[in-house]
């Protein structure tokens, strides 16, 4: 009697819905809809700065594994203002052989007037992690963005590193329809190898994309350029667009730079609360 071999095993895999949109409500920005669906929440601490509204997403799943998938869209109407944050850095955990990569997905939409600051905390990548991301931010003409995200590739306080991995990693821009930016990062296999070449990261282990959108932003590149003087950083700005990339030892000393540059940008309102924890 022939007896069939066992099936593969099937894991678990998270899946997280988030849709949050605010509206005008005379001075202030109010919640208007908010869906929030397996891993993905959102929560509400009190306003720090009266007109602005903040928002702290969470993933109730500890990390993000191979397989996972995560979807969030932010919808802000004409003339609102609202900061985004994290409540900790997101961690992406090795994936097993039969395993597809974490797919995360992101939409951002900012309607005429309005102002979105999307600052996410790090994205920790282990070895043998693997991430397909895309950040897609949709601005009306006269809309402001400022954002940032930051990838660390192994923590080495922990003595960590990413020797092998698969990272895809897209930021698009369009603004009034057209597209402004078109950012993307892709590393596959010795990924510890590729980060030592000169021409790639010259052996940093974490690097920061920073991104702000604003008729005055060239204006502004001088400040950040001062803001970053002590960093491995380049700032450009063209167009109404300012891009900052800082590259680092680690992600303590990345995460400086970029709060010292974001000082510059968003002037004497304090970052949130969750990025001094």
């Amino acid at each position: 009697m022939l007896i069939a071999d066992p099936p593969p095993p099937v894991h678990q895999r998270a899946v997280g819905e988030l849709r949050l949109a605010v509206k005008r409500n005379d001075q202030e920005t109010v919640l208007d809809t908010l869906r929030q669906a397996g891993c993905l929440k959102a929560r509400f601490p009190r306003r720090l700065v009266p007109g602005w509204f903040d928002a702290v997403m969470l993933n109730t799943g500890g990390g993000v594994a191979g397989g996972d998938r995560l979807d969030v869209a932010i919808d802000l109407a004409a003339g609102t203002r609202a900061t985004i944050a994290a409540q900790a850095a997101e961690r992406f955990y090795r994936v097993l052989s039969m395993d597809q990569p974490a797919r995360v997905r992101t939409h951002l939409t900012v309607a005429r007037g309005a102002c979105l600051e999307w600052l996410p905390q790090e994205t920790i990548l282990f070895d043998r992690s693997a991430l397909d991301r895309s950040l897609a931010i949709d601005l009306a003409a006269d809309a402001s963005f400022l954002g940032v995200e930051t990838l660390v590739f192994g923590r080495t306080a922990m003595g960590e590193a990413v020797r092998q991995g698969h990272l895809r990693d897209r930021i698009r821009i369009r603004r009034d329809g057209a597209l402004v930016l078109n950012d993307a990062i892709r590393l596959d296999g010795p990924v510890h190898d590729l980060l030592a070449r000169p021409s790639i990261a010259n052996a940093a282990r974490s690097l920061a994309t920073l991104v702000f959108v604003a008729p005055d932003a060239a204006a502004c590149v001088d400040a950040v350029r001062g803001a970053l003087a002590d960093a491995e950083a380049g700032v450009s700005a063209w167009n109404g667009l300012l891009v900052a990339r800082v590259l680092g030892p680690d992600g303590a000393a990345v995460r400086r730079s970029v709060a010292a540059a974001l000082a510059v940008l968003r002037g004497s309102r304090p970052l949130p609360r969750v990025w001094l924890c």
